[in-house]
């Protein structure tokens, strides 16, 4: 359980590799500001609606 194994996190990070033991780290995802900059228009436009009648 050293360097040379390929099951092990150290191996893993010797290799360069990645799997359960060494798993990637996510990015963080930007579609959750996306989402709030498409919502708040469909608000306005709404609320503009409400108001025109």
């Amino acid at each position: 359980m050293g360097k040379g194994d390929k099951k092990s996190k150290r191996g893993k990070i010797h290799i360069g590799s990645f799997g359960v033991k060494r798993p990637k780290k996510k990015a963080v995802k930007k579609t959750v500001a996306k989402v709030v900059k498409k919502a708040a228009p469909k608000k306005a436009a709404k609320k503009a609606a409400k108001k025109a009648e």
